[in-house]
């Protein structure tokens, strides 16, 4: 059976990552994006105009935003707390002392999750982790502490889709 997962992009920077984060989501058949904070949004069916960034998600989108449903939600606690309330398992990928590695059985167990990823420098903040499921940590090998957002949530739906199939 297919695993239901969603994905809450929460004060996301860049137009880029929001517009390769749909992409990726069509790519690995997320069934929904949530777009909180400051994360900016793509265009709605009944927009008079694009603003700069609306115009560098479609860009980086490559159409995706359009097969992809999303929705805007002000406030993150309500929506995490909502999710729960639906049998989500929410996850956030965050590096944190409490955190699981991504291919812990804990999360491949999962019929329904959402995966929160955050700010591209803070990352999510501490008191948004401590209402989520589980932390997920991707463990680094290189110089750099981190990857891309993006990249993040790619790697981690990958594990989510391959234990699905296997």
């Amino acid at each position: 059976m297919k695993r239901k997962i969603h994905i809450i992009a929460h004060n996301i920077r860049s137009a880029h990552n929001i517009g390769s984060l749909f992409r990726t989501a069509d790519g690995f058949g997320v069934e929904k994006i949530y777009l909180t904070g400051y994360s900016p949004c793509p265009t709605t069916p009944k927009a008079l105009y694009k603003s700069k960034a609306q115009k560098e998600i479609e860009k980086t989108a490559l159409g995706a935003q359009e097969h992809v449903p999303w929705e805007y939600r002000e406030n993150i606690t309500s929506l995490i707390k909502s999710l729960q309330e639906e049998d989500f398992f929410v996850v956030v990928l965050e590096q944190d002392k409490e955190s699981l590695p991504f291919y812990d059985s804990i999360f491949k167990e999962q019929k329904q999750i959402a995966i929160l990823i955050g700010n591209e420098v803070r990352g999510v903040d501490t008191r948004i982790c401590k209402k989520v499921d589980a932390i997920a940590e991707i463990p680094m090998m290189g110089h750099k502490n981190s990857f891309n957002v993006t990249i993040s949530c790619a790697i981690f739906l990958g594990i989510l889709r391959y234990t699905e199939a296997s």
